[in-house]
Formats: C-alpha cells, sequence, structure tokens
C-alpha cells in the first residue's frame, strides 16, 4: 500500500501540530463512501433509527430519525459538520459523508424522546441521490445560500413528520454555521446550540492562513436577527481546529444579555463531546438569553 505523504502523516500522528485546516476534519486513513455509511446506518439502527432522504429544490439531504415516532411540541435537529471534505491540502474529497459523525452520535445520546439528526449536502446519500454534489458544497461554498435554505427546507419536512410546533438546533462544526444561518431566517427556533461551531468564518480562515470561503455566507453577519434566540457555544479548551476565540469574536457582536459560552476543560475538537452530552441536554436545554 502506498505511504501517506509526510505532511498528512504528521497531521495524523500528530495533531497538535496543525499543518493546515484543510485537513480539519478527518484525511487521516478515509475509509471509502460506503463503509462510512454503512457504519453509520449501523450505530443508528443500535439506537432503533434509520437514515430517510428528504428532498429539496436544490439537494437531497440524508437524515437519522427514530424508527418509531411520537409527537412532539420541540423537535431538536441535530446538523452534522463539514465532514470529509478534503483528503490532502490541495484535494477535495469526492464525497464528504463524515468518517466519525459526531453529531449523529450526539443525536443518539440524546433521551430526550425529541431528536433528529440532518447531515450536510451530499453526505450519506445514495448514488442516485448525488444532486449538485459538486466539491465546492463542502469547500468554499459549504455555507452558501442555497446550502443554508435547503437545510431549512429539509427541517420543515421532519419538522411536519414529528408534528412538532418548534424547534432546537444543535450544530456540530460547520454545521454549527449552519444552525446559526438557519435560525436567522426562521421564526420557530427557541434555541441555538453549537458544538465547537465554527461562528465566523473569516476569522477562521485567517487565523490558519487558508483560503476564504468566498462563496459562503457567515454566521456573525446574521447576528442582530439572533439576538432574541437563546444560545449557548460550547467549545472544547484545547481545540486547535475552532478555538474558543472564534466564538468570542462571534459573541462580541451581540448587545447584553450574550448567549452563553462553556470553554470544557481538555476538550478538543472530536473528544470527548459524546460521553458528557446526555448531561449537558439534561442540564442546558431549556436555557435562557443569559451569558455567564
Amino acid at each position: 500500500m502506498q505511504s501517506a505523504p509526510p505532511y498528512l502523516t504528521r497531521a495524523c500522528l500528530l495533531p497538535g501540530l496543525l499543518l493546515s485546516a484543510l485537513l480539519l476534519l478527518g484525511a487521516c486513513s478515509s475509509l471509502d463512501p460506503a463503509t462510512r455509511q454503512a457504519q453509520a446506518d449501523h450505530l443508528a439502527s443500535q439506537h432503533g433509527w434509520t437514515r430517510t432522504s428528504l428532498t429539496t429544490p436544490t439537494f437531497t439531504l440524508a437524515a437519522y430519525t427514530p424508527r418509531s415516532s411520537a409527537q412532539v411540541n420541540t423537535l431538536t435537529v441535530y446538523i452534522e459538520g463539514d465532514g470529509l471534505a478534503w483528503i490532502n491540502v490541495s484535494t477535495p474529497s469526492l464525497d464528504p459523508t463524515p468518517r466519525d459523525p459526531l453529531a449523529l452520535k450526539l443525536a443518539l445520546r440524546d433521551q430526550s424522546g425529541q431528536a433528529v439528526y440532518l447531515a450536510r449536502p451530499c453526505q450519506f446519500v445514495q448514488a442516485n441521490e448525488q444532486r449538485h454534489c459538486e466539491p465546492r458544497y463542502w469547500t468554499s461554498h459549504r455555507f452558501a445560500p442555497e446550502v443554508v435554505d435547503a437545510t431549512s427546507i429539509a427541517i420543515d419536512q421532519l419538522k411536519q413528520k414529528s408534528r412538532a410546533a418548534q424547534i432546537r438546533l444543535v450544530g456540530y462544526s460547520g454545521g454549527g454555521a449552519i444552525a446559526a444561518l438557519v435560525a436567522a431566517q426562521r421564526n420557530d427556533v427557541i434555541a441555538l446550540i453549537t458544538v465547537a461551531g465554527n461562528l465566523d468564518h473569516a476569522t477562521w480562515t485567517s487565523m490558519h492562513r487558508i483560503t476564504p470561503l468566498h462563496g459562503s455566507l457567515n454566521a456573525i453577519n446574521v447576528t442582530a436577527r439572533l439576538q432574541p434566540i437563546p444560545q449557548h457555544h460550547y467549545v472544547g479548551e484545547k481545540d486547535e481546529i475552532i478555538s474558543s476565540a472564534i466564538a468570542r469574536v462571534y459573541l462580541n457582536r451581540f448587545s447584553a444579555p450574550r448567549p452563553q459560552l462553556t470553554v470544557v476543560p481538555g476538550f478538543d475538537h472530536h473528544c470527548c463531546w459524546e460521553s458528557i452530552w446526555p448531561s449537558l441536554v439534561e442540564k442546558n436545554f431549556d436555557l435562557p438569553n443569559v451569558t455567564k
């Protein structure tokens, strides 16, 4: 088997030496898309969830939902991160399906009975569902208006199926940006929660000295519309991909009372959110719009 390029090997073995944020969400030992999807299907099935496809005018989006779902008043929608966006510093992935779908794992750990999971465009979809699956939609245009609109339409479908009156959005990593952008254009969002959320991609690309996301909307530019929505943003103390500095830049755009920010000691971009998630759901999902 051909060995990995030296820069990729260093990035995989020494995550503290972040060569480039272009590698950020997982170029190490990537699995083929079918295997990634099969693993997610199996994980969901173990919890009594199943994959479904949601058709929008632009994309077909994959979702995982409980097989048996009762009517709920508040539906919590978990939105996935950017997935396998790049396979090396110069080559976009042909399929952004994540190797480690952390947002799915968090959704499955949500014991409220009111949770569903929504993937990003072109993640976990079948070959005949890959409409408009161009690499720009998981690179430069990952937060494009058409991506945000498709996500909101898919959420409408999930909401209708559950007969919910309102929604709570939880976004992981780049999914945090999507959650914020979706929340800004809806009137039924009662809470916005992010985990390692990319809430200002302009600051993020500047910090990592990578190409700006010219085709993307930026969550920090819709803070005025998000002001009335209760928010809680979680960041790992050791996260070298999306640091707490990015969240603080975002929070500074709000007038008082500002959204909550919790920096969790010892955590990074991936570890160890799944382990503490049930307690965070129990303690913090009915949250006031005040800062710590």
